[in-house]
């Protein structure tokens, strides 16, 4: 197994290092430690503004959150997979075509990202905060619990996903079962404080057990205890799981192309285009990613709101228009997985060039998320009794909708994924989307207070970001007319 997890670790650099260079791909880590050196130095007064046991709360959801993102093998293996006669090869396919076994490739999937993701991210972050101890004045102690608190969240939301993952290539309605339970003992919490958050997350017990909370002593070690169970658990359960052999589904389709690209004649030159996205989308069962992938966070962004504003009762003023301006934040990821379908390469044989491609999948972005996007905001709009509020949420979610994807579509190109590891266009792309976002959502806190100063604000953010769109959008052949389809 060492033998094999040395060369996955090395497929995984290899790949990352590919995205951008070498040098930028290793300055993420440090990037990272900066950051939260930052928040590390400037903690004093965030804590009066935040509790330390809320900010810590907060640090154990976002790493069982990453780590459900990384612990997708089995949809990420099975693409792989399926995808195993093309250009490139990756070592979890080869049981398909060498004496291997795909439960042991998978478990080194497992024990690869494990230890990439954690020194990509967690120990940077430790470190960070290490660094910020002489103006803190933090033990060390409590960095090193909270590391170990954090590593066992993470690891926890990445056994989980990679049980859930592998169950979904067993049987879609166990998947399904599944994310239920998952999604059910969540909001046994969130909604009606039956179940309590330590009970769901053992590395925030185990945290909330240790110093600067409590004592060292044996709560904190039955917590860690029950955790690395949960851990074995589900990685066991989903090497159980994992198929001896895997061949991906096959099913026959009908001739569709030329139905759709007869429906999409108001598309003119970019129909045909725009009819096999659609079809591709369909045949690949996308279209389900997707829209989970878009409403989850938009879910998870509406129950934070709610527990800000309930459970902490705190006055923060979130209103239609707040959400609307997040709607359109969270939009990119749909971009990315339309550039995730399938790879690009083919289309180097056909008379089209790159920006023609781009400016297709941005037709195909906007025919999936207006429609979406409106029924949410509509939607939290009634929920929260602030429909008033819809002639302005509507136009916000439309502009940053679309503003987002053109300019990540100008940052990126087709290989948004691989783009934004690159740590300069990752500090692009963080100015051009956090600060109007930022803008408009303070904006969004003051409608009530200050209601002409309001509109007139979010109207001239509004309208610099229309003509951003504008020059962005034309800039996409300038920008991409001479690259490749191939990486």
């Amino acid at each position: 197994m060492s033998y094999l997890l040395k060369l996955m670790l090395t497929e995984e650099y290899r790949m990352h290092a590919r995205y951008s260079s070498r040098r930028m791909f290793l300055a993420f880590p440090a990037f990272v430690g900066l950051f939260s050196f930052a928040i590390g130095a400037t903690s004093a007064r965030l804590l009066e503004v935040t509790p330390l046991g809320q900010a810590v709360l907060m640090l154990h959801v976002s790493a069982f959150l990453y780590g459900l993102g990384v612990g997708a093998f089995g949809f990420l293996g099975a693409q792989y997979l399926e995808r195993r006669h093309g250009d490139r090869n990756y070592i979890v396919a080869m049981p398909a075509l060498l004496p291997m076994s795909f439960r042991r490739t998978f478990l080194g999937m497992y024990l690869r990202d494990a230890i990439f993701y954690v020194a990509l991210v967690l120990v940077p972050m430790a470190l960070g905060l290490v660094a910020s101890v002489p103006l803190t004045g933090f033990r060390i102690t409590s960095i090193g619990f909270l590391f170990l608190a954090a590593l066992l969240s993470f690891l926890l939301g990445m056994s989980l996903s990679f049980f859930v993952s592998t169950l979904y290539m067993r049987s879609r309605i166990a998947f399904a079962g599944a994310v239920a339970v998952i999604c059910g003992a969540f909001a046994a919490h969130g909604l009606f404080r039956l179940v309590p958050i330590e009970t769901l997350l053992p590395g925030l017990a185990m945290h909330y057990a240790l110093p600067p909370f409590a004592p060292p002593g044996g709560a904190a070690l039955i917590a860690g205890l029950a955790g690395l169970g949960l851990i074995a658990a589900c990685v066991a359960g989903a090497l159980v799981l994992v198929p001896d052999q895997y061949e991906p589904r096959s099913k026959p389709e009908g001739e569709e192309l030329p139905g759709v690209d007869a429906r999409l004649g108001i598309a003119r030159g970019y129909r045909i285009l725009l009819a096999k996205e659609f079809v591709d989308l369909k045949r690949s069962g996308t279209v389900a990613k997707m829209f989970f992938s878009f409403v989850t966070p938009l879910i998870f962004l509406s129950f934070t709101a709610w527990f800000v504003r309930t459970g902490l009762r705190a006055p923060v003023g979130f209103n239609s228009v707040f959400y609307g301006g997040m709607v359109g934040f969270f939009g990119v990821l749909l971009y990315n997985w339309l550039n995730s379908v399938d790879s690009m390469d083919y289309y180097a044989t056909l008379p089209v060039g790159v920006p023609t491609v781009i400016r297709t999948k941005l037709l195909a972005f906007l025919v999936l998320t207006t429609g979406i996007s409106t029924a949410f905001v509509v939607g939290v709009s009634a929920l929260n009794g602030d429909v008033r509020l819809l002639w302005l949420a509507l136009p916000v979610m439309f502009v940053t909708s679309v503003y987002m994807v053109v300019m990540t579509a100008y940052l990126t190109g087709l290989r948004t994924n691989s783009f934004l590891f690159d740590p300069a266009i990752l500090a692009q792309f963080s100015v051009l989307a956090v600060l109007p976002d930022l803008g408009l959502t303070i904006l969004s806190f003051t409608v009530d207070r200050d209601p002409v100063f309001t509109v007139a604000g979010i109207s001239l953010v509004l309208a610099a970001l229309a003509i951003a769109t504008l020059f962005l959008y034309r800039g996409l052949d300038r920008k991409w007319a001479g690259s490749s389809f191939t990486e």
